[in-house]
C-alpha cells in the first residue's frame, strides 16, 4: 500500500554504517518506523539528514506493508522548515528531550487525529516564539489527555493523589504535599501564550520532577528522558 500523509518524526537512529531506522508519528496511522538506506556518506545523503532531525515535521510517500516489520520512504518533504527549533539551543533542547517522552510513551499503530493536531500546533508554536521555558511542561501535562490519564476530580482539594490521578481533600503517603498540588494546579491553567514568568526555576524543576515521576506511575515501562540533565542545566 503506498501512504501519503503528514509525520513527526520521532526519533532517528543510526543503523549499521550508513543507514537509519527512523521512528515516526503519523497523521495517517500512528506510529511508523521506516528504513533509510544511505543516510550517510555524500552530499546528498547529508541533505537527506536533515528531514530526521527531532520532531522535524515531514510529509511523505511511503511504503506500507503492514507486516510488523520496517517500512520504506519513496518521498520526503519537509513539510513546515523551522526557522528556530533547530538552531536555538533551548528550543533544540526541549525538542529533544519532548522527542523522548514521545519516543517512550507513543505506541499504538492507529490513526489518533486528535495527537497529532495537538503535537503539530504546539511545536509550530515553539518555533515561532521566544519564551520557551514553560513549554514542556504544559505539553507534557496536556498529553496526559490523550494518556489516559490526566488530572481528574476537583482541583479546588488541597491534595493531588499521584496514583489514582485524582485531587483529595486529604493526605496520603502517594500524594502531593500541598504546595506542590498548588504549583500543578496552576500549571493546569497555564497556556502555551502565557508568559514565562509563570514559576520561579525551583517551581518549574519541581514541577518537571513531579510529571516525570507521574508518567513513571502510569506508563509501564517509561523511561527517564536521557536529556533530562541537560535539559534542567539548560533553564537554570
Amino acid at each position: 500500500m503506498l501512504l501519503k500523509t503528514r509525520a513527526i518524526v520521532i526519533s532517528a537512529i543510526r543503523y549499521q554504517e550508513k543507514s537509519l531506522v527512523v521512528k515516526c508519528f503519523t497523521q495517517a496511522e500512528g506510529l511508523r518506523s521506516y528504513y533509510v538506506r544511505d543516510a550517510f556518506g555524500n552530499k546528498k545523503s547529508s541533505q537527506k539528514n536533515i528531514y530526521f532531525r527531532p520532531l522535524s515535521i515531514i510529509n511523505i510517500v511511503a511504503t506500507h506493508k503492514n507486516k510488523g516489520t520496517l517500512e520504506y520512504f519513496k518521498e520526503v518533504h519537509l513539510a513546515h522548515p523551522y526557522t528556530t527549533l533547530h538552531t536555538d539551543i533551548a528550543k533544540t533542547t526541549i525538542a529533544l528531550f519532548v522527542s523522548e517522552v514521545l519516543h517512550h510513551c507513543i505506541k499504538e499503530e492507529e490513526q489518533n487525529e486528535g495527537l497529532y493536531a495537538f503535537l503539530e500546533t504546539a511545536l509550530l508554536w515553539l518555533d515561532g516564539h521566544d519564551e520557551p521555558v514553560n513549554f514542556h511542561l504544559i505539553v507534557l501535562l496536556e498529553l496526559t489527555k490523550f494518556l489516559g490519564f490526566y488530572p481528574n476530580g476537583l482541583e479546588s482539594h488541597t491534595f493531588f493523589e499521584m496514583t489514582e490521578g485524582v485531587f483529595m481533600p486529604y493526605a496520603s503517603s502517594t500524594c502531593l504535599n500541598d504546595h506542590e498540588t498548588l504549583l500543578l494546579r496552576r500549571l493546569m491553567g497555564l497556556k502555551l501564550e502565557n508568559r514565562a514568568m509563570a514559576f520561579h526555576i525551583t517551581e518549574r524543576q519541581a514541577l518537571l520532577k513531579i510529571l516525570i515521576d507521574y508518567y513513571t506511575i502510569h506508563l509501564d515501562g517509561f523511561r527517564r528522558p536521557r536529556s533530562l540533565d541537560v535539559l534542567k542545566e539548560v533553564f537554570s
